[in-house]
Parts: structure tokens; sequence; C-alpha cells
């Protein structure tokens, strides 16, 4: 039984991160605080993507102290273009609570963790047990992919147990991260690379391969083909933005205006119904490029059209959820993605125009 192989798994394992894990900024770490800014950095998002933000963010909110202080808008400042901003809306939140509640330092009990607001089973062990050594599983996407694999397991409470039970009472935090490293370098989702894995000759997956491809259910949403027109409003060198609502998606960012068209209507006349609340009436919309971007299951195709109103035309915006703002400092709000890769497109335009 897999249970007679713990020893030899965990030292395996262990052995094998410790030749070949990657550097990465959070691993020099030991402060809780940083570990569990990079662990909710970290959740549906790709290493790649965190590491220019991971440091940067910390040099502006560098304590508990400092994030509750700031103002949410400079926080999904920060955050802007890391997708998922509700992970920042919480993060400020709970900075709130641990220093209202914790005398500003990050709760070392698993209950007291997972009050914080976003912390969930696999954060709460992430942090427990590479910040403080505590025997917590941190069952992440990688995680669970390897052990289902390691011990032929569809049943989700099943590959919990294991995870508890495997996890050592040593190194924990190393464990952890080790799954998580095995489960991103080598036991990919597909074609995985066993050849070259330390649990191999214990992988039941990889002894059965194919009697574990026919177990394995694909979960996975299918993606949609989206078309979400977008309009740049331009009026004495300034662009106008909308801000998002403060719930949903991409909630409270700054966008362009535009939507996500759920019928046949043609993108135009849908930008001149999204833009019926500033009462007036833009003059001929111009296609200048288009944009293609991804937010969760969506492939979106995003057509720029550019409405140009003359200096001295009057634009009253409705309320405080309007803002113009110079282009070239687009960066300095607090924007979605999308709306970056749009203004980009928008000044690659009028180069390419001159």
């Amino acid at each position: 039984m897999l249970a007679k192989n713990f020893p030899t798994l965990r030292r395996k394992l262990l052995r094998w991160y410790d030749r070949h894990r990657r550097d990465l900024p959070w691993r020099r770490s030991r402060d809780p605080y940083a570990i569990w800014i990079s662990e909710v950095m970290l959740q549906q998002t790709q290493v790649q993507t965190v590491l220019p933000y991971y440091e940067k963010f910390l040099a502006a909110f560098p304590t508990a102290a400092a994030l509750d202080r700031a103002p949410l808008e400079k926080v999904l400042r920060a955050w802007s273009g890391l997708g998922y901003y509700r992970r920042a809306e919480n993060l400020k939140k709970a900075a709130r609570q641990i220093m209202r509640e914790h005398d500003g330092a990050l709760p070392r009990d698993y209950l007291s963790l997972r009050k914080l607001a976003g912390v969930g089973d696999y954060t709460a062990g992430a942090v427990l047990s590479i910040a403080f050594d505590q025997q917590f599983p941190a069952v992440d996407g990688n995680v669970r992919r390897v052990l289902s694999r390691l011990g032929s397991i569809n049943s989700e409470k099943r590959l919990k147990e294991l995870a508890a039970n495997l996890v050592p009472a040593r190194r924990a935090g190393d464990f952890n991260q080790a799954l998580m490293e095995l489960g991103a370098a080598l036991c990919a989702p597909k074609d995985p690379l066993c050849n070259q894995c330390p649990l191999s000759t214990e992988c039941a997956a990889h002894a059965a391969p194919s009697r574990y491809r026919r177990s394995q259910k694909n979960r996975a949403r299918k993606s949609a083909d989206v078309i979400w027109p977008l309009a740049v409003i331009r009026q004495s060198g300034k662009i106008l933005l909308r801000r998002r609502a403060l719930h949903g998606l991409m909630a409270r960012l700054w966008e362009l205006p535009g939507r996500e068209l759920s019928d046949r209507t043609k993108p135009n006349l849908a930008l001149r119904q999204d833009l019926e609340e500033l009462s007036l009436a833009p003059p001929r919309q111009r296609l200048i490029g288009e944009i293609r971007h991804s937010i969760t299951y969506r492939r979106i195709r995003a057509p720029i059209y550019l409405c140009e109103f003359l200096d001295g035309a009057a634009i009253k915006l409705p309320s405080k959820q309007w803002r113009w703002i110079d282009p070239r400092a687009i960066k300095r709000q607090a924007i979605s993605s999308m709306t970056a890769k749009a203004v980009a497109a928008l000044l690659d335009h009028e180069k390419s125009s001159l």
C-alpha cells in the first residue's frame, strides 16, 4: 500500500527538491507576511506572471500595517495586470483584521488564519507550513494532480486525507513546495515527464497509464469566444475611463467603455447604447485596431473604436465613476489588463499615423 512507502516518498521528493527547486524570491524569505502575499498572488496565476509584481508590491506595502493604511485604489493599481482582483480587495480587508485582532502579526493557528478575508484551506496550509513549519497540507492544482496520479485517487475526500497524512512533521513547508514544484515542472496535465520524476516507481498512474487516463474526468469549463468592443472617447488629448461596479468581474477597476456582447448586436451599435449615460451623441466611430485577451473562460476579441470630440465640446460626466486621463499616464490608474492593451494599441496606432 502507498502508506507503507511514505518515508521513501518524502525522502525522494525532498532530495529532488533540494537539487532542482527554482530560486524564487518568496523562497528566500521567512517573513510570514511576505509568504502570505506570495501565496495569494500565486492563486490561479503562473509564477512567471507573479514575478514582476511580487517585490514591487512588497516595496509599496512592506507590512500589514502599510497595507492597512493604503487606499484601496493604490492597492488595486499595484495589482493591476494580475487578474482576479478580488484577491487584492481581500488582502486589504485581511490586513485590517490583522491590525485590529492580531496586533499586526499574521496568526500562527489554523482557525484564526482561516478567518482572514480570502484565506481558504490552501492558503492557510501553505502559510502555516512554509512560514511556521507546521504540519499542514497545502493542496493547490499542481498538488492535486500529483497526488491523484500517485495514489490513483478520484475522490476529493481521499485526496485530502492522503495530503494530510503524507506531509512530514519536519520540513513541512519544503515538502509542500516540493509537491507544487513537481506538478509544475514534471507532472504536467499533458505529457508528464515521468522518466525524470523521483516518484515514478511509486506512482500508480505511471504503472498503469491507460487505466488512469480512462478514470479521469475533464472538469474544465469550456472556453467561449467573445466579442467585446471598446470605445476610446478622446478630447484634448485625454481619454475617458469608466469605473466598473463594486462587485463582479474586474470589480472597481477603471476601463474603456464597452461590454461583452451577448447577442448579435453590432459592436458600434452596442457602444452607442453603452454611452447613453453620457447624454451625448458620439461622433462617427473609427475602427483603429483590435486586441485579443482572455478573462477566466472567455477568449475575447476586442475591436477598438476611436470617438474624437472637438476641444470645445461640452461633455458633462454623469458621476465620479467617469474620469478623463492622459493615455500616457495610464499605468498610474487601477485599470484592467484589457484596457492597458487597448490603450497601448491606441498609442501604437497614433505613432504609425504620424
